[in-house]
């Protein structure tokens, strides 16, 4: 099964971390860092599942929560520090579908999560997900991508971005749009294509498949 999930942590590390283990699990991960960030993003990609921890910036996750039951009923997943039966009571009582303390085992949380897919029909067929743009095929199941059925090693930064792009083969991505996946600044995103290009290109002097759009951004033909 795959979805799309939205994951609203603002420790970086502890996002990342749980963004891989959702992805390889064979889901579509976007991640944001504050709560007014994940009441808009729910609102405009209106995710399978949100991942919401309760203590960030600018609005807290129980705010968030309300924020969204006025108006979803997507699934929810807490993740939290906050143990106390009053804290896990009041989670469930404003809509969580799970309640889960830090620190937890992401295996169990992946396993958790799939659970609540499976229950509230949320889940799609993984049999469809294979992407394949000429002679390049990216498998977000097994996280794998492969240029003419050879294996390419990527990092999880280069596979986002590709698999990304691999969804919707000629469409010109702007560098705002790539930084949705997590990136920091423009920047960040043009070296991680240079380096992607090293690694599916024949020439990445002489792209043939990562363009550059000049001005705008890069497109996968």
């Amino acid at each position: 099964m795959c979805a799309h999930i939205l994951v609203a942590e603002d420790n970086v590390h502890q996002a990342e971390l749980v963004r891989r283990y959702l992805e390889h699990d064979g889901h579509s991960v976007v991640v944001v860092h504050d709560g007014r960030a994940a009441i808009d993003e729910t609102r405009r990609r209106n995710p399978d599942l949100l991942v919401l921890d309760v203590m960030m910036p600018l609005v807290d996750g129980i705010d968030v929560m309300r924020a969204i039951r006025a108006e979803s009923d997507v699934p929810i997943v807490l993740l939290t520090a906050r143990s106390t039966e009053d804290d896990v009571l009041l989670g469930f009582d404003l809509g969580a579908d799970d309640y889960i303390t830090k620190p937890f085992r992401p295996r169990q949380m992946v396993a958790r999560v799939r659970t609540i897919l499976r229950r509230t029909g949320r889940a799609r067929e993984t049999s469809a997900t294979v992407l394949k743009v000429g002679d390049l095929t990216v498998d977000p199941i097994r996280h794998e991508v492969r240029v003419k059925d050879e294996l390419v090693s990527l990092t999880p930064a280069e596979f986002r971005l590709l698999a990304r792009m691999a969804a919707q083969p000629q469409r010109v991505f702007t560098r705002e749009q790539l930084l949705e996946d997590g990136f920091i600044t423009a920047r960040t995103v043009d070296v991680h294509m240079m380096k992607l290009r090293r690694k599916i290109e024949h020439d990445s002097r002489r792209p043939e498949r990562l363009l550059t759009v000049y001005g705008i951004g890069y497109k996968l033909v």
